[in-house]
């Protein structure tokens, strides 16, 4: 997705005539991060109900409640899907804002590129623990029919190009989340803290992923709390990913602008260039994500060898390096995945329809009473959850022939090989 100039044609940088409204002089440029590291460990989870029964976000809050010590306070976060039922067909952004005049500038892009059906602070509530909140506020909101029919862009592409220009060019403003009927609730505190900060239990969701920070590279900020988002994906991580600087130029490549400075934000782009743009089955992402090593594809069959060897040389810049634990969720359910060698602790199990993985055991026994499998995932093997009767966002569950992996990034439909991958 190239940035489109109809869609830029008012220079973000024009923005800040609304400083000049305002009557005030240049502020300071705002820095969420300071230059030390801390380092440590993190903690997260993930419970998807196949069957689509809803489940209160308190769930959540009591898994990550049990891992608090694979944190330190400096960040947990949580998303929920199937939340928002009152408004399914709207985009809704979860916004933070270093300032009032942050605020009115993010608004003045939405007034811009949107239909802004409503505007609200997020409920929160006082909290021990919990202080120096940013403007917290959400927006349901559609694109403007004429902006998107000029732009000849898809709507999910319209709001990615939205969401890469305030993160990028807008002081002091960030997008928590931006998908349907979900939302994105994170700050700086441990995860019970801010799960009841956002008064988690008022809502009810069909899918939670959760997440304890333990910053390894920066201190703790609003913004750099997991999970990270982009439309319905999204990310929570217990690792580093090292590979952090080229998978950031791959990415600038299709149109997105890496501005968050956390290893994380990597994740939920490939996500989603991977599986929505370049439509490639869950699969096939996941080993493009956590490849084989090349002593493992030698020993494949031959087929699958010819796969994997296609899926390294298209993808060979975007595989993340590294160790990690990740849980990707969506509408439609939700996948966990370890790094290829299983540097990072992730369990699961299934209780009925209850799907859950957390990186430790003792998250599952606080929420599944008596779960009918408890196991280990092997290393780059993606747990997936699916929901009954749910649109499946991705393209497809079979794995592509070697061909059909150039096919997908190319846009050329006539590939007709299929070949199943272990």
């Amino acid at each position: 997705m190239e940035f489109n100039p109809l869609l830029d044609r008012m220079p973000v940088d024009r923005l800040p005539s609304l400083r000049d409204d305002a009557g005030v002089g240049e502020r300071p440029r705002y820095r969420e991060e300071a230059a030390f590291k801390i380092h440590g460990g993190c903690g997260l989870m993930g419970i998807c109900d196949e069957s689509g029964t809803l489940m209160e976000g308190e769930v959540a809050i009591r898994a990550m409640a049990v891992q608090r010590d694979r944190g330190n306070g400096l960040g947990g976060g949580y998303a929920g899907y199937g939340i928002y039922p009152e408004f399914p067909d709207h985009f809704c952004f979860h916004m933070m804002y270093h300032d009032v005049q942050a605020k009115e500038e993010a608004e003045a892009v939405f007034d811009r590129y949107f239909t802004v059906d409503l505007a609200e602070p997020l409920p929160t509530r006082a909290v021990k623990g919990i202080s120096d909140a940013p403007l917290l506020w959400r927006y349901f909101l559609v694109p403007d029919p004429h902006k998107l029919e000029n732009a000849e862009m898809s709507a999910e592409d319209f709001v990615v190009h939205v969401v890469m220009l305030i993160n990028s060019s807008v002081d002091g403003a960030f997008v928590a989340s931006s998908g349907k009927n979900m939302g994105a609730f994170k700050g700086v505190g441990f995860p019970e803290e801010i799960g009841h900060y956002y008064r988690l239990e008022e809502y009810e969701g069909h899918t939670w992923v959760g997440h304890n920070r333990f910053p390894t590279n920066t201190p703790g900020w609003w913004g750099g709390a997991h999970p990270f988002t982009l439309l319905d994906w999204s990310i929570v991580h217990n690792g580093e990913i090292s590979s952090y600087g080229i998978n950031s130029r791959y990415l600038e490549q299709f149109g997105y602008k890496c501005s968050l400075g956390t290893d994380t934000e990597v994740a939920a782009y490939l996500f989603d260039l991977m599986l929505r743009r370049h439509k490639l089955p869950l699969q096939l992402a996941c080993k493009a994500l956590a490849s084989p090593l090349w002593s493992e594809i030698d020993r494949m069959p031959e087929d699958e060898q010819a796969v994997m060897r296609a899926l390294r040389s298209v993808y060979g810049p975007g595989m993340l390096n590294g160790p990690f634990a990740i849980v990707l969720g969506f509408n439609g359910g939700m996948v966990a995945l370890n790094d290829r060698i299983k540097l990072r602790p992730l369990v699961a199990a299934r209780q009925g329809t209850k799907v859950m993985v957390a990186s430790e055991e003792s998250a599952m026994r606080e929420v599944l009473d008596a779960p009918d499998d408890v196991w280990a995932p092997k290393a780059g093997e993606p747990v997936v959850a699916r929901i009954k009767g749910m649109d499946w966002p991705i393209h497809g569950d079979l794995h592509l022939s070697a061909k059909e992996v150039s096919c997908a990034v190319t846009g050329v439909d006539a590939c007709t090989d299929i070949v199943e991958v272990s």
